[in-house]
């Protein structure tokens, strides 16, 4: 890929979305346009801005590595993602904006009328902010490799700055205009490329019914791979090996792979010959020991089913309580907007969702070493050079990586917006925009203080925990705080608790590696399937145990929350 051209479109996106952060500057003067606009945002503005926070990196390119690695069982994430905004039209857009809230723990204190109801609700919206954020940092950090050889952490850095800079400015206001820019961008970004990218395929003759068959490589290809891995063969494999595997040194040597697992150490150069099947590769751990991102993959055996629900589970209901997500409703200007706007967004995200499987059926004919080199989410990028090339490809591929860094930059500056709106409110003493300011500093050098030290984790993995914490916690609080009037305080203590801090600790013993292989790994591995009914069953019983704890002005909550906003302020008046 040509660097000056990637480079001049990365800069591009970044200036521009410096030069919108700095105008909010002068538009924003109170706590509410930083916090949410001062609730002025229509429904076509804001369902742009919504889709352009929630289609992160991994949208942009985790989605189309999963499918170069695993083929179309990987289509469940984009359904997910977008059938979430369903259970969210449905169930909590309009009750959430009309609670009046400017955040999540406002809306948990307001319902409840407990502090400590708050106090748990900031915890677990800074712990989904800052797992969400991870991926962002991680993602532009494998961008700015790519195109330049930059070291891994340079991206990252980019992003923090930018992103502290448009939201430290502008707040919410400036955020929302960002936001809707960068969502029209990233659509260009991905559909410019594929019309090309397409017309290629059906030129060159390739197999037409390889989007769910095992990928093969179409010529003689050298594959260095970057750190330890296990091989899966399914037949006997010719290649020629410089390194180690199964711990046996080669140079220049052919061998032959029998059927089965095998261990490739890190730097092994391995060269294999035009119509070879691409081994499915992961990195080295236990036996029996699988990632997020593969739950219907083969390898998992008898625990696909189960795998697969738990995923669904995460993204489904996930989304609801995602605070860069449940923060833009707050900005819409009353409950009927919310839901218009979250009719909009599905159709924006829903369009979106038609191009990254595409590219990841390219990535599967035309880029297979990426599955075996550790950058898969790399395809995106990679891929108008391989089929194209020369000038027309390089500027695609500067296109697609202006597109991915706006991905980068949107949703990381949604969710600084929304951990620093909690961080400032709940956390530091000082009250006022300088505070405000301060706590967007705070909210994004912790996770990029993260995104140096963990450089191994696949963006749709992070992502996808992040959904299932979400998903345990959030998901009951919002559903049975609208909908049901006997929640108590110490019930949705006791659901936040046991749920979100199941999956939460479920989440990070993935991540250590500290589970048993088998049945223990996959539990916590897609917590979800049990955690989003622990968390529920948790906040009914212990709700229904503490039915003197019911707030006094329940029934008045209630009516503002579902009652149309005319109507709600005609029965307060009535009542005063």
């Amino acid at each position: 890929m040509n660097q000056t051209y990637a480079l001049t479109a990365v800069a591009v996106v970044v200036l521009v979305t410096i030069l919108v952060g700095a105008l909010g500057l002068r538009m924003s003067r109170t706590t509410s346009d930083f916090y949410v606009a001062s609730r002025t945002v229509g429904p076509r503005l804001n369902a742009a801005a919504i889709s352009g926070e929630y289609l992160s990196a991994a949208s942009f390119l985790g989605v189309a590595g999963l499918v170069l690695l695993q083929g179309p069982e990987m289509l469940w994430y984009p359904v997910g993602y977008t059938a979430g905004y369903v259970v969210l039209l449905v169930l909590v857009a309009a009750p959430l904006r009309r609670s009046g809230a400017y955040t999540l723990p406002d809306f948990a204190e307001a319902r409840l009328e407990s502090p400590v109801v708050r106090r748990i609700a900031v915890l677990f919206v800074v712990g989904v902010g800052w797992l969400y954020l991870l991926p962002q940092l991680q993602g532009a950090g494998l961008t700015l490799e790519i195109l330049t050889g930059a070291p891994h952490w340079v991206g990252g850095l980019v992003v923090a700055f930018v992103v502290t800079v448009a939201v430290a400015c502008g707040g919410m206001r400036s955020v929302t205009f960002v936001q809707a820019f960068q969502y029209w961008l990233k659509l260009t970004a991905l559909l410019v490329p594929a019309f090309f990218l397409i017309a290629a395929w059906v030129g060159d003759g390739a197999p037409r019914a390889t989007f769910d068959a095992p990928a093969v490589f179409r010529e003689h290809t050298a594959v260095t791979v970057a750190q330890d891995v296990r091989l899966s063969v399914a037949d006997p494999l010719s290649v020629t090996v410089t390194g180690q595997v199964d711990g046996r040194g080669y140079v220049s040597a052919p061998l032959t792979l029998t059927a089965g697992e095998h261990v490739v150490r890190a730097h092994a150069r391995l060269e294999f010959a035009p119509k070879t099947p691409v081994p499915a590769a992961r990195a080295e751990a236990r036996p029996g020991v699988a990632t997020w991102s593969v739950p219907t993959s083969g390898g998992l055996g008898e625990y696909r089913l189960y795998a697969t629900y738990g995923l669904i589970l995460a993204t489904f209901l996930g989304t609801m309580g995602l605070p860069h997500v449940a923060v833009r409703f707050y900005t819409s200007p009353d409950g009927r907007t919310a839901r218009r706007t979250t009719l909009v967004v599905l159709a924006l995200v829903g369009a979106f969702y038609l191009l990254p499987p595409v590219y990841g059926a390219l990535g599967r004919i035309y880029t297979p070493e990426l599955a075996l080199t550790g950058d898969a989410d790399a395809a995106v990028l990679v891929l108008p050079g391989r089929m194209l090339g020369g000038v027309l490809g390089e500027l695609l591929g500067a296109l697609l990586a202006g597109g991915a860094f706006a991905a980068f930059l949107s949703t990381a500056s949604g969710l600084t917006m929304a951990v620093a709106g909690v961080l400032h409110q709940d956390v530091l003493p000082a009250r006022g925009i300088r505070s405000f300011r301060s706590a967007a500093v705070v909210a994004i050098l912790v996770p990029l203080a993260g995104s140096v030290a963990a450089t191994e984790v696949p963006v749709a993995d992070a992502v996808g925990l992040a959904f299932a914490v979400s998903a345990s916690s959030f998901c009951p609080l919002l559903v049975l705080g609208i909908w049901w009037r006997g929640l108590t305080a110490p019930g949705a203590v006791a659901g936040l608790v046991t749920g979100g801090g199941a999956a939460l600790g479920a989440v990070l013993a993935t991540r250590a590696e500290l589970a048993p292989p088998g049945w223990t790994h996959t539990l916590l591995a897609w917590p979800a399937a049990w955690s989003v009914p622990l968390g529920f069953l948790t906040m009914v019983a212990v709700s229904l145990a503490t039915r003197s704890r019911i707030p006094a002005g329940t029934a008045a909550t209630l009516a503002r929350l579902h009652l149309p906003e005319v109507v709600a302020g005609e029965r307060a008046g009535g009542a005063r």
